[in-house]
């Protein structure tokens, strides 16, 4: 078992920071989603409210340790987005 891929902040105030997350299980690894940036294209649970804002308060695709592999091969996204 590797120990890079998950963390938690138990003392953090917000922890865990989602509503429907298990507190044994949940990762603060990406404690704000590296994925974000990539809207509609994350492949997370997430919706858009009634003003237009990405509301990913359901998702814990970054949150879940056996994300890991995903998250980090999709910021090669999030890099090639930047350097347009």
């Amino acid at each position: 078992m590797s120990h890079y891929d998950f963390f938690q902040h138990k003392e953090c105030e917000y922890f865990p920071c989602h509503a429907n997350a298990n507190p044994e299980s949940f990762s603060c690894m990406f404690c704000y989603c590296p994925l974000y940036a990539l809207g509609e294209n994350c492949g997370g649970n997430f919706k858009y409210t009634q003003k237009g804002i990405k509301d990913c308060s359901a998702c814990l695709v970054p949150h879940c340790r056996e994300n890991y592999p995903f998250i980090t091969n999709q910021l090669s996204k999030v890099i090639d987005m930047v350097k347009k």
